[in-house]
């Protein structure tokens, strides 16, 4: 971990390093009846809505809607004041990482939501959590409180707090997910987003799904996760629909639309100023 700014020329050194020495660090007392530790691959698409219902007819037979259904999951991403962690993840280094509390539905205070730590290295991510009560996970992040649980996974979120100076809530992403299994392969996971809301005020799960759509209307993000090496029948599928990897992250389109705004606004500003230096108005679009 680092404490405050760092030069951008050993910034992939000294991730890298610090992954090295998460890698190194399996163990952990902490139990859980949920899964911690996911390491997998996850490629990401775009789908319009015509390419969405077409492909949900050809994964019939290879992939299930899991017992679930849709589900609404609601997250809030922590980053420093100067959002070092989403501006060093746009940027695409070797190693990235993440930290955000995350619920399913809206959460109330002693609803289970979970603390996650999300690593990429080399194109494989590495997802770790803890579960905890959503009010005294919130506290333990806002640094109001602290969790009785001792765990490995523990000690890399209170290294993370620890490292990035001033660490605090800094975005609400919210979605309805329809997740589906692989029906041979139980490693395979497809999933499909929509109603993808972003917001940086009323910064608590409790307040629910709300926000502005990142997505064109009847679109899908679309994720397919895999442990091992890429379904060649699902590679076949995707060409004949016209289905192509894109780069997208969630938070990293929400803070982009939000810089958008803070500079357009700014521009707008500026105009105001020098037209009242000069008499003259400003229309408004």
């Amino acid at each position: 971990m680092y404490h405050g700014t760092i030069n951008k020329k050993n910034l992939t050194k000294i991730l890298t390093k610090s992954f090295t020495r998460w890698k190194k660090e399996e163990r952990g007392v902490h139990m859980s009846k949920f899964q911690e530790v996911f390491k997998r691959t996850e490629i990401k698409y775009l789908l319009s809505d015509e390419q969405y219902k077409a492909l949900m007819v050809r994964l019939q037979g290879i992939a299930e809607v899991d017992q679930y259904g849709e589900t609404d999951i609601l997250n809030i991403y922590y980053d420093t004041p100067e959002f070092h962690l989403i501006r060093t993840s746009l940027e695409k280094p070797v190693y990235k990482e993440k930290l955000r509390l995350r619920s399913y539905g809206t959460a109330r205070d002693e609803s289970t939501s979970f603390i996650e730590i999300k690593k990429k290295y080399k194109g494989v991510v590495y997802k770790r959590r803890i579960d905890a009560p959503y009010e005294k996970a919130k506290a333990y992040l806002d640094g109001q409180g602290e969790l009785l649980q001792s765990s490995q996974i523990k000690s890399e979120i209170d290294a993370m707090k620890q490292g990035y100076a001033g660490l605090r809530p800094a975005m609400a992403i919210s979605y309805k997910r329809i997740a589906m299994a692989g029906t041979s392969d139980p490693n395979l996971r497809i999933t499909f987003d929509r109603q993808i809301l972003w917001r940086t005020d009323h910064l608590d799960l409790r307040e629910g799904a709300k926000g502005e759509d990142l997505l064109q209307p009847g679109q899908r993000l679309m994720e397919v996760k895999i442990a091992n090496a890429f379904p060649m029948e699902l590679s076949r599928i995707f060409s004949e629909l016209g289905i192509f990897p894109v780069s997208y992250s969630k938070y990293g389109r929400g803070y982009e639309v939000m810089m958008a705004r803070r500079m357009a606004g700014a521009y707008i500003y500026q105009l105001a100023g020098s037209a009242a230096k000069k008499g003259e108005a400003v229309a408004y679009a």
